[in-house]
């Protein structure tokens, strides 16, 4: 399993030949101005909610890559609607995939399209695949829901907010590693604009300091599980 960071919280995921395009903002971020998303490869593109700065390249990349859109009933449909393939979810449900099983799950955060419309309940997802299973929890506050994760599933990644103001920070992100049972975080939506700017040596330090490994990977760059 290939992860590639494309910034904020867009990510890229690669498991055997699939590709996995996660939460789509890159023409709207400038410190991504370096990533050509016409480059990107997406069968599937996972959406955790509606907000604009994690669905602002889904039609421009699913029009080129005819890929199947992933999300709550809401957001899902919102894009069938429009002549895109599409799979809707809801919290707790999961489905197998070609390349492994998808389980929608909570998050605590708002959901709304840009021009304001109902954007469903936001939500997290935790995929098993290629023998290796990963967390990705979407914007969300630190909740008590995350310790249902390891009651079913042994995580060897978990990718988690740190940003604050919006989301968990870093104190909280440690927590909730505590709480879904790994040591070894992806940290993003951190530093795309002034509210979620972090100080990243004081973060690694954390979760140094608590056991943990905290990775902050440089827009473009990729990891391998």
């Amino acid at each position: 399993m290939r992860i590639t960071f494309y910034g904020h919280a867009c990510l890229g995921i690669q498991i055997d030949d699939v590709h996995i395009v996660v939460d789509p903002f890159i023409t709207g971020n400038p410190k991504a101005a370096h990533i050509d998303i016409n480059a990107i490869k997406a069968d599937y593109i996972l959406l955790t909610h509606a907000h604009q700065d994690h669905i602002l390249d889904v039609e421009t990349i699913a029009k080129r890559t005819n890929a199947v859109i992933v999300s709550n009933y809401e957001i899902a449909t919102h894009y069938g609607a429009k002549g895109f393939q599409f799979h809707p979810m809801n919290h707790g449900g999961s489905w197998d995939f070609e390349f492994g099983i998808i389980k929608y799950v909570p998050a605590i955060h708002t959901s709304s399209f840009p021009d304001g419309s109902y954007g469903g309940q936001p939500g997290g997802f935790v995929i098993e695949g290629e023998r290796k299973n990963i967390y990705i929890a979407g914007d969300t506050a630190l909740t008590m829901d995350m310790k249902l994760i390891p009651l079913r599933t042994k995580l060897d990644l978990a990718i988690l907010p740190i940003g604050n103001n919006f989301t968990m920070d870093v104190d909280d992100a440690i927590i909730a590693s505590d709480f879904v049972q790994c040591d070894k975080i992806l940290g993003y939506h951190f530093d795309t604009f002034g509210y979620i700017e972090i100080n990243h040596e004081e973060a690694k330090r954390k979760f140094f300091d608590a056991n943990k490994d905290l990775m902050l990977l440089e827009i473009g760059n990729s990891i391998e599980l």
